[in-house]
């Protein structure tokens, strides 16, 4: 509270004789204001900013933060309050690490969390921190079919689609590119094996062969021997289901280095500029596909992120500004930035009917829902999540050209 001391000063004149006398009467009143601070609202982010995708993990905390800036800068949310955002690491692997993170930012009062990235790190959060505090959290990009049917109370969402679709795309996308025979390579947890299950059952149905298919395990020196095994068995390309930063680019280099491939069917998790600056020339023709939309919504989106600095055709940073951006609609839907009243309202945000929004927009959704008007925010990815929280989420295909991905069409 802060008190005011209002001073007026009042001028009286008193006449008498030949004098005249100014009496300066003051005069003061007591009044007081009452000024509130703004509240504030903490939100996490929780992110591989450390581990095998840790490349890809800043373009995506930005553009989370994007939304979450853009949404306090509005003075829309909640009449005026402000995000405050708080990040973790979730390391994309280390479980135990990525549930003490999770559970830092609960602690600190954070009232729903963006992320995690990888599967087997979103489910342990989903289980460990989510459920039993009812937060919240939207993973931009954790795609294990497992994670459909969690027993999660509401509380697990993700923009991203899941590998139960994203298997079938890339087997399609590879048997439209001739390829008739394949090895398969996977990173060993949710993420590659439920992505191989699927992709080898589809490229089956589709008339392909899956030569051998063989787990590896991230942060080794040497792959040599796990090459050796898939190239005996030949195939006109090997599918490469990993990370990045780790095992994936692992058995890429060793597969160049024994001549056993060439060409390189990718995972989503294997697409980013920092493998093509590593790989050089050797990568040129490989080709694979990553959720994303070409759309308005996504044009918009890449104007947005120009704006900013920012890729916005860069892996998931799309999907992770939705994720923010459905956050904050939720906490405007419902008037309060109560856990409960998100949960109970971020679907009414998200899907059809209503009016809609795109990236760049969020100013004007916050004004409508404060007006009472249903929203369908489509944003940068064309959001609309189905019963289990999933986002139908479309595709894009792409290829190395030029020492560059490049965006080929949609799926």
């Amino acid at each position: 509270m802060e008190v005011v001391y209002e001073v007026q000063y009042i001028k009286v004149y008193f006449f008498g004789g030949n004098m005249k006398k100014l009496l300066l009467a003051v005069i003061v009143s007591l009044s007081t204001v009452t000024t509130a601070a703004l509240a504030e609202i903490k939100v996490g982010i929780i992110l591989g900013f450390t581990g095998p995708i840790e490349s890809l993990t800043p373009a995506m905390r930005d553009g989370a933060r994007m939304a979450f800036d853009e949404a306090s800068n509005s003075g829309n949310l909640l009449g005026g309050e402000s995000i405050t955002i708080l990040e973790a690491d979730s390391t994309c692997v280390d479980s135990a690490a990525a549930t003490a993170a999770a559970e830092d930012l609960v602690a600190q009062g954070v009232t729903a969390i963006m992320g995690a990235d990888c599967s087997g790190v979103t489910g342990a959060i989903n289980a460990n921190v989510a459920v039993p505090n009812g937060i919240l959290m939207v993973s931009p990009s954790a795609t294990s079919p497992g994670l459909s049917k969690v027993p999660d109370n509401g509380t697990f969402w993700r923009t991203a689609p899941s590998d139960a679709k994203g298997g079938q795309v890339l087997a399609k996308l590879a048997l439209s590119r001739g390829i008739e025979s394949i090895a398969v390579t996977y990173t060993n947890n949710d993420y590659g094996k439920g992505l191989a299950e699927v992709f080898e059952a589809s490229f089956a149905r589709g008339g392909g062969t899956i030569t051998a298919s063989a787990a590896h395990e991230d942060g080794k020196a040497d792959y040599s021997s796990e090459v050796g095994v898939l190239a005996s068995a030949g195939g006109d390309a090997l599918l490469v289901i990993g990370y990045i930063d780790d095992g994936g680019k692992g058995m890429i280099e060793a597969s160049l280095d024994s001549g056993a491939f060439d060409t390189f069917v990718l995972s989503d998790g294997m697409i980013g500029q920092s493998i093509v600056d590593n790989i050089g020339a050797d990568l040129e023709g490989s080709f694979g596909s990553m959720p994303g939309a070409i759309s308005e919504g996504s044009a918009k989106f890449g104007e947005l992120a120009a704006a900013n600095g920012m890729d916005g055709s860069a892996p998931y940073v799309g999907e992770s500004y939705d994720a923010a951006a459905i956050i904050a609609l939720a906490i405007q839907a419902g008037g309060s930035a109560d856990k409960q009243s998100i949960l109970n309202n971020i679907a009414k945000v998200s899907n059809a009917p209503g009016i809609v929004i795109n990236p760049g927009q969020l100013s004007y959704g916050l004004q409508m829902l404060a007006a009472g008007k249903d929203i369908d925010y489509q944003g940068a990815t064309d959001v609309e999540f189905n019963a289990f929280g999933d986002a139908d989420g479309a595709f894009k295909e792409l290829e190395v050209n030029g020492g560059e991905f490049v965006t080929v069409g949609a799926l």
